[in-house]
């Protein structure tokens, strides 16, 4: 059947247009993604594998502890993932994919950092004015919808290969739940909490500061959660851009079809992501 509407020519034509026009901004946001990038992966890499395991389980036992870090109780909370920070990432160390894992540690944090820079503030936004809801609502729609490997095409279109691109389509990717769970936090605040902050003469800033964002904290901890946990999904994606990490070895086992290359790869990007998500679960729980 003919086209009667090419709308992917119109798409097409206007990404031109943007790469052609704006071109030095592309190569500033890919210089500084890079820089970035390979700034944290040389700066982690240089430090001794034992005392990165060290710290990070020792923030995992601090942060599902609690305030109880010192007691029996706490310890019990705490040891879990301590313990399993431990064994897991000396797994990853002893099958020789510890490079891997910082260069997919970077890229997750990098990722999810811009997508929390760009989705708290639009969850805000989102959540105190209607007309912005009702405008980013769908794009937000679109954005889920639109399946992941999509976004690798305007992104190696802007970027070329290599982590610029990768990063990119993992941060629009993760971006939605930011949006999102901020908005429903700061909706959920109950509204006679607030009438109260007016009551006492508090102004629209102190309202926000003081008391919508402070009582919408949990739930815009988990969007930082899902903002992560999506991040480290595509991983595996963003390696078919040249994006490098735990995800590159992934892809290579598929095309070699090098089942114990694949598998252990994998099981690398499950153990940082259990880690990653009980860290930061903690945090959100943390009292």
């Amino acid at each position: 059947m003919d086209k009667i509407i090419d709308l992917g020519t119109y798409i097409e034509k206007g990404i031109n247009a943007l790469e052609s026009h704006l071109s030095f901004l592309w190569s500033a946001i890919d210089d500084g993604i890079s820089w970035t990038v390979e700034s944290m992966n040389d700066g982690l890499l240089a430090i001794p594998f034992w005392i990165i395991i060290t710290l990070i389980a020792l923030l995992g036992y601090y942060l599902s502890a609690g305030k109880k870090s010192f007691t029996r109780e706490g310890f019990k909370k705490g040891i879990g993932i301590a313990s399993f920070t431990i064994l897991g990432f000396v797994l990853i160390y002893l099958m020789g994919y510890w490079k891997e894992t910082i260069q997919t540690t970077t890229l997750v944090l990098v990722s999810s950092v811009i997508a929390l820079i760009f989705g708290i503030p639009i969850g805000i936004w989102t959540a105190r004015s209607h007309i912005a809801d009702t405008v980013i609502r769908p794009i937000l729609d679109f954005m889920q919808t639109m399946p992941a490997f999509v976004y690798l095409i305007p992104a190696i279109f802007f970027f070329s290969v290599g982590n610029s691109p990768g990063v990119i389509a993992t941060v629009i990717f993760s971006l939605p739940p930011a949006v999102r769970l901020t908005k429903l936090g700061i909706h959920s605040v109950p509204p006679d909490v607030v009438e109260a902050g007016y009551a006492f003469g508090a102004t629209e800033k102190q309202i926000l500061y003081k008391i919508q964002l402070p009582l919408a904290m949990p739930t815009i901890l988990a969007g930082v959660n899902q903002v992560i946990l999506l991040s480290l999904s595509m991983v595996v994606i963003a390696s078919m851009v040249g994006a490098k990490g735990l995800g590159s070895i992934v892809y290579q086992g598929i095309q070699q079809n090098d089942i114990a290359k694949g598998f252990e790869s994998g099981l690398g990007i499950v153990i940082l992501a259990i880690i990653l998500d009980r860290i930061t679960q903690s945090i959100g729980s943390k009292k």
